[in-house]
């Protein structure tokens, strides 16, 4: 029996759907507390946009749930283990699993493969959802909330320096050659004064190369404070076109295909891709951290519930959980940083923490 996976189909069922159950009953709540307190937060800036109501609150509901799915995933499946090895060994289950020769990986069995099956939900959610939903609710954000771009892909806010003078746009979309730009500002500086500033809706890249092409532009004149139309203009010949569209790379927005796609032209452009490295490295060890909770919160489930200290363990598993999250949050930081190399800032949490689980399993019941 003791070389058997699953010496009991009865058992192995009932363990995993009893898992299963209590994790998605604590992702739930969590959602719910989570999301009613973000709404509340969130509602003024939401509705000071005219013409918004309820519509778009619901709209930035289902923007923002996937985000706090996916985030508090492992923390759900964190407490499901320790809400089902407790109960079952506050009722006396475990050790009559125990009695009936289970060891106790074969008791945590079940519950690894149903961790296992959330993980690649995770990582099937994350991809499919929740980087489309991260796009659209920052570029709905960079517009105040008022009508959100087509394309979720378009990037907001980027500022890019010509020289001595300023240039920002609201959004950019496209690539390479066909870089587009909307509400375009360029601040022209002087011996560090701004001079003029121009305005323009819409700008877009020469194909001949000889720079960007501006649209029924408008110039003020700061030290007289008078407005002139200037009609189609030239401008920042030096700017290439990655400036742009390479100025603010969102890994949480992007899809592992994307990332890498972005992080390629990075690379071409001779720009540093450490950070954005360690984050397409973490998009696939991040949802595998749920693997490591039926591991880590093992320690509730052994030891005797009369003896009182059945809450001290279940205290134990919880903390060694929250250490997991707070050592891969730490090396995401450090790798950002450029102290730890990509592979390791976004692997080397989940591999220690699996040492660490299987060594406290091994000393204490194997």
């Amino acid at each position: 029996m003791m070389l058997q996976f699953f010496p009991s189909k009865r058992v192995a069922l009932y363990m995993g759907r009893l898992f299963l159950v209590r994790t998605i009953a604590v992702l739930a709540l969590l959602v719910i507390v989570l999301q009613t307190l973000d709404l509340l937060g969130e509602s003024g800036d939401v509705l000071a946009y005219p013409g918004n109501g309820n519509a778009q609150l619901w709209n930035y509901v289902l923007l923002r749930a996937p985000q706090i799915i996916a985030r508090f995933l492992p923390f759900s499946v964190l407490l499901g283990t320790l809400v089902t090895l407790a109960t079952l060994n506050q009722n006396s289950e475990i050790i009559a699993m125990k009695a009936a020769g289970l060891s106790a990986h074969q008791i945590l069995a079940p519950l690894i493969i149903v961790a296992f099956g959330i993980s690649a939900f995770s990582f099937v959610f994350n991809e499919r959802i929740v980087a489309r939903a991260s796009a659209s609710l920052d570029a709905w954000q960079a517009v105040d909330y008022g009508p959100r771009p087509k394309d979720s892909g378009i990037k907001s806010n980027i500022w890019v320096r010509d020289g001595d003078d300023l240039v920002t746009a609201g959004l950019v979309g496209g690539r390479g050659k066909g870089t587009l730009l909307r509400n375009v500002e360029i601040f022209n500086r002087s011996n560090n004064s701004l001079t003029t500033i121009i305005q323009a809706p819409r700008g877009r890249y020469d194909a001949q190369g000889s720079g960007w092409i501006l649209e029924n532009a408008r110039s003020f004149d700061v030290v007289r404070g008078t407005s002139t139309m200037l009609g189609t203009v030239r401008f920042g010949r030096d700017i290439r076109p990655d400036q742009f569209t390479l100025a603010k790379v969102d890994a949480n927005g992007l899809s592992i295909g994307a990332l890498s796609s972005a992080i390629a032209d990075l690379k071409d452009a001779g720009r540093p891709t450490a950070a954005l490295e360690g984050a397409l490295w973490h998009k696939t060890s991040g949802p595998l951290s749920a693997l490591l909770m039926p591991l880590l919160g093992a320690v509730a489930a052994f030891g005797l519930a009369r003896s009182g200290k059945l809450f001290v363990r279940a205290v134990i598993g919880m903390s060694l959980g929250f250490t997991y999250f707070v050592a891969d949050n730490f090396a995401l930081a450090m790798g950002n940083l450029g102290a730890y190399p990509p592979l390791m800032a976004a692997w080397a949490p989940f591999l220690l923490f699996l040492l660490v689980g299987e060594t406290v399993l091994v000393r204490t019941e194997e």
